[in-house]
């Protein structure tokens, strides 16, 4: 079975302005793809060239075995997608708008739809205007993956939402991939919930895919660490320095494959911490956050040729 999803250098500009820059990625069947970044990166454009809504400007993007320029109506009726902004008819009732997308969609599963409802505590004729934000974001969700498609594309759903709220979204999903096994590609800016969730994640940071990585990988591979230089000593400019930020005492470091020797030369100038685990939010700031005063941070170009961490130059 082909991936559902498969970037091949993909680059896109608007006038001057370069958006994509070489973007590679593929996601297998079945698996739950994280593309991440802040805003700006590029991950939007990304969505709207995967959507058929613009066109690569060089390389190619495949979607289900197609070019996405090239989706027909049997492509698309294969794709479930869910926005920020979780548009329903405010007017209907819950059980309207579950018989109006099931008659415009071949192969609405009722079955599905309505096991999924219950479990969401959602009524059928509860009318859309009175339901939470979060229950919106439900409704949508279910109704995505209605006619089990093959890939679902998850844009911020849970923007907006309380902690409690995207809880049960998230909740609701996992409930849902259980049932259905469709890949998914998510995009968030709620790291903790992709954490939860995805298999594998991409970064973007500007245009170029810094990481693209499983998150076992990753976490086995990234280390955070607390070190305080001897006077005059300063952090290593070293590839498997990913970032080193000037605190109030020291410094504290991300470390990528920390072996012994790089421990060691840490240790001759200054006093180390226990290495700790890096979550994904941290290692994306570490990444792409913005600039700041004392902080050390290697060119994305020193992560290349890596096995698991990627960087495309």
């Amino acid at each position: 079975m082909s991936a559902p999803i498969e970037f091949e250098n993909v680059w896109r500009w608007f006038g001057s302005q370069v958006v994509l820059r070489g973007l590679s990625f593929r996601v297998e069947p079945g698996q739950v793809y994280a593309l991440l970044g802040r805003n700006g990166a590029g991950k939007t454009t990304a969505l709207r060239i995967l959507l058929g809504f613009l066109a690569p400007l060089r390389g190619r993007a495949r979607v289900l075995g197609v070019e996405s320029e090239h989706l027909g109506p049997e492509q698309r009726a294969k794709i479930g997608y869910v926005g920020e902004d979780h548009r329903l008819y405010s007017t209907m009732r819950v059980r309207d708008v579950v018989a109006f997308e099931a008659g415009t969609r071949p192969g609405f599963r009722r079955d599905l739809v309505a096991t999924a409802l219950a479990r969401c505590g959602l009524l059928e004729k509860q009318r859309v205007r009175q339901l939470s934000r979060g229950q919106r974001a439900q409704l949508c969700l279910v109704l995505a993956v209605a006619t089990t498609p093959e890939l679902l594309i998850c844009d911020d759903p849970s923007l907006g939402l309380d902690v409690v709220m995207r809880r049960e979204l998230l909740d609701a999903l996992i409930d849902l991939l259980a049932e259905t096994g469709c890949s998914v590609l998510l995009s968030s800016h709620f790291l903790q919930d992709v954490e939860r969730i995805a298999d594998r994640v991409g970064v973007l940071h500007e245009g170029r895919l810094v990481v693209d990585a499983t998150l076992e990988d990753l976490k086995r591979r990234v280390r955070r660490a607390t070190w305080m230089p001897r006077e005059g000593a300063a952090p290593p400019r070293e590839a498997q320095i990913l970032r080193a930020a000037r605190r109030r005492v020291g410094f504290e470091l991300s470390l990528l494959d920390a072996d012994e020797p790089l421990l060691e030369r840490l240790r001759a100038t200054g006093e180390l911490a226990p290495l700790a685990p890096c979550s994904l939010e941290e290692l994306v700031l570490d990444l792409t956050g913005p600039e700041e005063p004392g902080l050390l941070r290697q060119p994305l170009s020193s992560l290349a040729e890596r096995d698991v961490v990627e960087v495309r130059a």
